[in-house]
C-alpha cells in the first residue's frame, strides 16, 4: 500500500477533522436533554450559550472551562447515567482513592470496548484462545478486574482472580508495618503458586511490575507454563521493561499497557531494537485524547522539550470529561520521521507514552485496516495547539 500518495497536509487536516466531528458528536449526546446524564443537562443551565450550537471542535471545549476532580468524589453517581442509555446495566469503579474520597467513573460498555480492541493487538500463538487466565492485582471497585476478566472470556478462557488492595498496602506503609506487609504480600504470592500448581491450562496473565517481580522470585512462569503476560502499574517504565524481558521471564511475551479508570486503556506497539527498551503507546483515540499544558496556565500548550501538566479529555457515550488536569506531569518531545511529529513522553511514571496512532489513508473513517511500522507509521500529526491522530479501530 502506497501511504505517502495524500499529501501531509491533507492527512492532516482529515485527522483534525475527524475528531472535530467526533466531538460535535458527543457534545450533541450529552448536551440533549433526551441522551444527556442529568448532571451536563444541569451545567448546560448555568450557561449563557447553548454547546450543541458554539461547540465545533475540540478546540472548543475551552469554552466548556476545566472538569473539577471533585465533580467526581462522592455521589449520587446516577447523575452520570446518560438519559439515552439509562436501561442499559451500569457499572460503577473507583480511582486508587491515593487522595481522600475516590473517583466514581459510571460505566456500562466503555470497558468492554477498550479491551475488545486491546484483543486485536495480542498474539495468537503466546496469548492462545482458549487459553485461561490468572489476573493478579487490584480488583475490588477498579473496573481493572471485570476488564481482565471480560478479555479472558472473549478470548475463550477462563480467568483466575487474585486479589492485592493498594489502599491497604498503603496503609501498612504508612504506619511503617514491614512485617504485616511481608506477611500480606507473600499471602498474595501464595494464592497466585496455588493456582498455577493446581491448573494446567494458565497459559495467560496480567499482573503489576511489583508483583511480577515478587512471584518470579518463587516459580519459573516459564516452567509454569505462562507464554504470555501483559503488565501495568506505575512501576512500569524502560528500566523494568529490560529487567523483565532479559531477567525476570526470558522467552515470555511480556505486553506493557497504560490505562486508567478515566481515560481506558492504551496498547504498547511491539519492542524494537531502537527502541532501548523504551515504550510506546497508543490510547484509545478519538476516545481519549490528551494535551501537555502550562501547570501555571492551563490554556497555554507547552514547547517541545518542556515539561507540562498532562490534560486528558475522555469522549464517549457513557462518559463526557473535556480537559481534565492530571496530577501527573510529562515532557513533550519532537521526533522526526519524514515529517514533523509530536509525542509526549510521560516521564514521571510511565515510561514513553507516545499520545497519537496511525492514521488510515483509506479515507474512511470506520476503516479497520492497520497500517504497518516502517515509513507507514505516523505517530502524531502536527497541528496547532493540539493533537489530532486518527486512529485505526
Amino acid at each position: 500500500m502506497e501511504v505517502l500518495a495524500t499529501p501531509f497536509v491533507d492527512r492532516v487536516k482529515e485527522a483534525r477533522d475527524i475528531l472535530d466531528v467526533h466531538v460535535r458528536d458527543m457534545v450533541a449526546w450529552h448536551f440533549d436533554p433526551n441522551t444527556g446524564c442529568p448532571f451536563w443537562l444541569a451545567f448546560a443551565e448555568e450557561l449563557d450559550f447553548d454547546p450543541r450550537r458554539e461547540i465545533g471542535g475540540y478546540s472548543d471545549l475551552k469554552y466548556l472551562g476545566h472538569f473539577q476532580d471533585e465533580w467526581l468524589r462522592g455521589g449520587p453517581v446516577r447523575r452520570w447515567i446518560p438519559r439515552g442509555s439509562e436501561e442499559q446495566r451500569t457499572y460503577v469503579f473507583e480511582t486508587g482513592g491515593s487522595t481522600g474520597v475516590p473517583k466514581y467513573r459510571i460505566s456500562q460498555n466503555d470497558f468492554q470496548i477498550d479491551y475488545e480492541m486491546f484483543s486485536e493487538h495480542l498474539s495468537e500463538e503466546t496469548f492462545p484462545k482458549g487459553a485461561d487466565w490468572l489476573m493478579l492485582g487490584p480488583t475490588g471497585p477498579r473496573r481493572l478486574r471485570l476488564a481482565v476478566e471480560y478479555l479472558c472470556q472473549i478470548r475463550g478462557g477462563i480467568c483466575f482472580l487474585v486479589d492485592l488492595d493498594p489502599r491497604w498496602v498503603n496503609k501498612l506503609i504508612k504506619r511503617g508495618a514491614l512485617q504485616e506487609l511481608e506477611l500480606y504480600k507473600a499471602h498474595v504470592i501464595d494464592q497466585a503458586l496455588t493456582i498455577l500448581r493446581a491448573n494446567d491450562n494458565v497459559k495467560c496473565m496480567f499482573t503489576t511490575p511489583k508483583l511480577l517481580e515478587e512471584l518470579c522470585e518463587k516459580v519459573s512462569l516459564q516452567k509454569a507454563g505462562i507464554s504470555g503476560i501483559f503488565c501495568g502499574g506505575t512501576e512500569m517504565n524502560a528500566q523494568f521493561n529490560r529487567f523483565a524481558r532479559e531477567e525476570l521471564i526470558p522467552g515470555i511475551d511480556f505486553v506493557p499497557t497504560y490505562g486508567n479508570t478515566l481515560m481506558g486503556l492504551a496498547y504498547s506497539k511491539p519492542l524494537e531494537p531502537e527502541d532501548n527498551y523504551a515504550i510506546t503507546y497508543y490510547p484509545p483515540v478519538p476516545r481519549a485524547f490528551i494535551e501537555l499544558v502550562n501547570p501555571n496556565n492551563p490554556d497555554e500548550e507547552v514547547d517541545y522539550d518542556e515539561t507540562g501538566r498532562v490534560m486528558l479529555t475522555t469522549l464517549t457515550k457513557e462518559f463526557f470529561m473535556p480537559r481534565f488536569l492530571e496530577r501527573d506531569e510529562a515532557e513533550r518531545a519532537s521526533e522526526k520521521s519524514g515529517f514533523i511529529l509530536r509525542v509526549a513522553r510521560i516521564c514521571c511514571r510511565w515510561g514513553v507514552l507516545n499520545w497519537a496512532d496511525r492514521l488510515s489513508y483509506q479515507g474512511n473513517p470506520n476503516s479497520r485496516q492497520k497500517v504497518e511500522n516502517g515509513r507507514t507509521r505516523v505517530l502524531v500529526v502536527a497541528l496547532p495547539k493540539s493533537f489530532v491522530p486518527r486512529c485505526t479501530w
